[in-house]
């Protein structure tokens, strides 16, 4: 757990300086500056640290402000008996700190989660009581047994007043266990933007079945091991729909847009009218698979039809309340929110005390729309068991992995979990990215970002459902910018993206619990640790067992020459590209520059960043040349092929090959700094020619078996 400061209030600073405000920052984990992407340090303004400060509910506005402030946080842990939550791992003694009277006597007790009892031993530590309010406060010190088990328990202190106290307790593994392909030596997979690729029956829209193809011609004609897909998460179910699968509006549930319609369990029962209006629906939406873009908003119009139709011809559904149950609160939350949305469309329409929460309007809604309610509850319930199928096909397949499913760093600032999880998001700031070479002005993502006392207050059970949903029936997870479990850069809001500072989370709570989730689930986890980033984050997540992420082209030496691939580390997934680049083929044609160019994005001289990048490609093909990967008149997909086969000699545990360079795709699927001026996250799976293709030609196609070959081989 994040150490609480202790602050001695005698020799605290003049509370109208600049020290104090910065004092007060640090004492909240608020970095008060950082080192950017070229070395420099660079102090965060006092403006800066005001707002970020505001967001965490911190008051700074005045010089009286912060001296009440520094009070408040050196007094927080002697208010509290015991602190929030209590991460651990196992193998490990901890202390657990107990405030009480001093004087008064305690029993500090773990109620584990199988229903035993075992009792912490109270350890001699002198701490110099504090007196809070007139009472006299003191310290009592536990220590908890190093062999407790794996798991989400509770502390209970009993005081000698009769009181009692409570604390969540998890004990995490030291270090995630691989699943025993990774063990034993390494694997390759497919990765792919799902909704890109469409097969004859898809609705405009790759879906779960066609993930399901996917998977089983991978494992069974590729021997590929695992399909790496974009997050699944759920989008607003009106329009018009985001398109960006990495700003959902939760991360904990799915996009029911992915479902294939005929094959929910209600479809067989249909009757005749209601079949032929269902497969007229399915005839309309493959229709959209000749349009050269992904059109969400068309798809699931007709999904959505055909969708409550199937739910309103049952009477009842078996099964739906006890998932429903097992969901909890989190998804009652959600499906209502959905049911608002749909409704009265954006958060800006919608009544003021509805979109404040307000129990009793929330739960008078609830009443009057209880069937549109369940009807979100039943999408995510099929959701879950086409996923479950989608899984088993791909181990059926051989696959030791199978799907690997990717989260999200944040969610959409007016979506369902900022809703729902208000009390958990920091108000009045956003989640961004400082300055860096690709992006010279920083990024803002306009997403709220978690707080991390409140986080803590809640035994992060928030963050614990989501993973585990994420989790869910799969072999993996990758974390999108697992660098935010450790700092995350708050941007207030109005300021510009540079004009932020770095919030530190509690990395040894956060990456336990993913730990914990992981390996109860049996899934490797890769963080996608690109970026600025602290310094020790690297050897952290290498540590406690978590892979990396190593793309070619981003793997730099220190005269900025590409690193040598037999000098990737041995714990990551390593790749040719990735969603932010083009594929292979449109990066050698140079098409990132050509696009930057055209969207006035380039910071250099157009002429000066396609000489770089020429000599960069010269160095590559030269080097592939001289490993007899290529022949010196070898064309672009000759070219691709040998990439790969440079790829395999590294020694990462996973090798990731975009579904996009095994059927010479050239399109870009993303450009980051844009959102209307380039049709982003729209993009079909096309072909070397640029016309949308269906998955059945992918798989007819020669070159995925021949790149295919060059990973199984190692080159």
């Amino acid at each position: 757990m994040l150490r609480q400061t202790r602050w001695n209030t005698s020799a605290m600073r003049e509370p109208g300086s600049t020290q104090a405000l910065r004092d007060l920052a640090q004492a909240h984990h608020v970095g008060v500056d950082y080192t950017d992407w070229q070395g420099n340090p660079v102090p965060a303004s006092d403006d800066t640290l005001r707002a970020v400060l505001a967001g965490l509910g911190v008051p700074a506005t005045t010089p009286d402000d912060v001296a009440a402030s520094l009070v408040a946080v050196a007094e927080a842990p002697w208010r509290r008996t015991l602190p929030p939550t209590v991460v651990t791992r196992r193998g490990r003694t901890t202390r657990v700190p107990v405030h009480l009277p001093h004087g008064s006597e305690v029993e500090l007790t773990v109620h584990l989660e199988d229903g035993s009892i075992r009792s912490a031993r109270q350890v001699d530590h002198w701490v110099d009581p504090h007196t809070i309010d007139g009472v006299e406060i003191g310290e009592a010190t536990f220590e908890l047994d190093p062999d407790l088990p794996l798991g989400w328990h509770r502390l209970v202190a009993a005081l000698s007043s009769g009181e009692d106290a409570e604390a969540t307790l998890v004990v995490t593994p030291d270090r995630l266990v691989l699943p025993s392909a990774l063990r034993e030596g390494r694997v390759w997979g497919v990765m792919t933007q799902l909704y890109q690729v469409r097969s004859k029956q898809s609705w405009g829209i790759g879906d779960l079945a066609d993930l399901e193809t996917i998977a089983a011609w991978a494992g069974t004609d590729l021997g590929a091991e695992f399909v790496l897909i974009n997050p699944l998460h759920a989008a607003q179910p009106t329009a018009p729909m985001e398109p960006s699968p990495y700003l959902p509006t939760t991360r904990r549930f799915a996009n029911p847009i992915y479902l294939r319609v005929e094959r929910l369990p209600g479809f067989d029962a249909l009757s005749r009218v209601d079949q032929r209006t269902v497969l007229a629906l399915a005839e309309t939406g493959q229709s959209l698979n000749a349009i050269d873009t992904i059109d969400r908003d068309a798809a699931w119009a007709l999904k959505r039809q055909a969708l409550w139709r199937i739910f309103r011809a049952a009477p009842t559904w078996p099964g739906l309340r006890e998932f429903a149950a097992e969901e909890g609160e989190g998804l009652t939350a959600f499906a209502t929110w959905c049911a608002i949305a749909e409704k009265y469309g954006g958060a800006e329409a919608w009544p003021a005390a509805l979109a404040a929460g307000d129990p009793t309007v929330v739960a008078h809604f609830s009443s009057v729309h209880a069937t549109e309610i369940d009807f979100h509850r039943w999408l995510q319930w099929q959701l879950t068991e086409q996923l479950r199928q989608v899984q088993q096909a791909a181990l059926d397949a051989g696959m030791s992995l199978g799907i690997v499913h990717d989260l999200a760093v944040g969610v959409h600032p007016e979506g369902a979990d900022a809703w729902s999880l208000r009390h958990a998001l920091a108000q009045g700031v956003s989640v961004g990215a400082p300055p860096d070479q690709y992006n010279q002005l920083g990024q803002d993502w306009s997403q709220p970002p978690w707080h991390p006392e409140r986080l803590a207050e809640l035994g992060y059970a928030p963050f614990r459902d989501m993973v585990r949903g994420v989790l869910r029936d799969s072999g993996g997870i990758r974390v999108d910018h697992i660098l935010g479990l450790f700092r995350l850069w708050w941007v207030p809001t109005g300021a510009g993206a540079q004009d932020g500072a770095y919030v530190y989370y509690d990395h040894e709570a956060l990456i336990g619990i993913l730990v914990l989730e992981a390996q109860r689930a049996g899934a490797v986890v890769i963080g996608e640790d690109l970026g600025v980033l602290a310094p020790y984050a690297r050897d952290y997540l290498a540590e406690r067992g978590l892979l990396g992420t190593s793309i070619l082209w981003f793997e730099r030496q220190e005269d900025n020459r590409l690193l040598p691939v037999e000098d990737y580390r041995e714990l990551c997934l390593a790749s040719i590209t990735t969603h932010d680049l083009p594929p292979t083929a449109g990066y050698l044609d140079l098409a990132h520059i050509e696009l930057r160019r055209e969207l006035d994005l380039l910071t250099r001289p157009v002429e000066e960043e396609i000489e770089l990048e020429l000599a960069t490609l010269a160095r590559v093909g030269d080097e592939l040349v001289d490993r007899e990967l290529l022949s010196p008149d070898g064309d672009q997909e000759a070219m691709v092929v040998a990439l790969h086969r440079l790829l395999a000699l590294c020694p990462a545990r996973m090798l990731g090959v975009s579904l996009s360079d095994l059927i010479g795709d050239r399109r870009i699927i993303n450009q980051p700094g844009t959102s209307d001026e380039y049709p982003n996250w729209r993009v079909p799976l096309s072909g070397p020619d640029g016309v949308p293709i269906s998955l059945e030609d992918v798989m007819a196609a020669a070159l995925p078996r021949r790149i295919a070959a060059r990973m199984l081989s190692r080159g």
